[in-house]
């Protein structure tokens, strides 16, 4: 969780190409790949750390999710580069003293790796149709699908999840998602599709309702293949939103 840090130049060559003609909402992410041996430290020293910024109030906020294969996210709302260079826990730091380092040194012994990136919500690509929001109450259950794809064949996926929007649009489908675009400091370009259930069995009630609401497989296909035709591949995982590891200052 320590504060990512970029060079002016980067972030200067970064505000020049990054496209955000179709997104509006941008965040950063942090990631830590947790050994599984490690889980239950873990989850003991990042409910520590909340607990700490509860009582120290930083003026900075987030949303925590985690995935099926260990992985734990920190989301935090971004208005530009900038801010990705600030230390909201300086002053909080600062006050805590040798403290603030043991709870750092104690995650570090929970993972080999940690990384930081950024993600941007395309809302024109978003099927939200009775509001978009990144979270919703009673519905921390989460599907992750990840699309890749190269550079070259960015404009023909983009056009393919168009598709899938106007699909889901014309067939009235109950099944909503989001849709984020991998951003600065991703190895890979990628679309990340979110979708919210209250639970797994929810999520597949759900999702086995929409089967039959959009169509035939072989219709459901003539759409998707749009997108899967361009995607050098995907992945999926389940995993949850942690309302508990979430923070937002008073």
């Amino acid at each position: 969780m320590k504060t990512f840090k970029t060079s002016i130049l980067i972030a200067l060559l970064l505000c020049f190409s990054f496209n955000l003609s179709h997104a509006q909402k941008r965040f950063m992410v942090h990631q830590d790949n947790v050994k599984p041996s490690m889980l239950m430290q873990y989850e003991a020293i990042a409910k520590k750390f909340n607990d700490a910024c509860i009582k120290h109030n930083p003026q900075t906020s987030w949303a925590t999710g985690t995935r099926s294969d260990f992985k734990y996210f920190y989301i935090t709302p971004i208005e530009n580069f900038a801010d990705m260079d600030k230390n909201p826990f300086a002053d909080m730091a600062k006050t805590m003293g040798d403290e603030f380092g043991k709870m750092f040194e104690e995650f570090d012994k929970c993972y080999d790796s940690h990384t930081n990136y950024t993600i941007t919500m395309v809302e024109d690509l978003t099927y939200m149709p009775e509001g978009i929001s990144m979270t919703q109450e009673g519905q921390n259950y989460r599907k992750w699908y990840y699309i890749y794809f190269t550079p070259s064949n960015a404009k023909k996926v983009r056009e393919g999840m168009k598709a899938v929007k106007a699909l889901y649009e014309s067939k009235n489908s109950k099944e909503y998602y989001r849709v984020y675009r991998s951003g600065f400091g991703t190895p890979e370009e990628f679309y990340l599709v979110a979708i919210s259930a209250k639970d797994a069995i929810d999520f597949e009630t759900k999702s086995k309702t929409n089967e039959a609401t959009l169509g035939t497989k072989e219709e459901v296909w003539e759409v998707f293949s749009k997108v899967m035709e361009h995607a050098t591949r995907m992945e999926e995982f389940s995993g949850e939103m942690r309302p508990d590891l979430a923070y937002a200052p008073k």
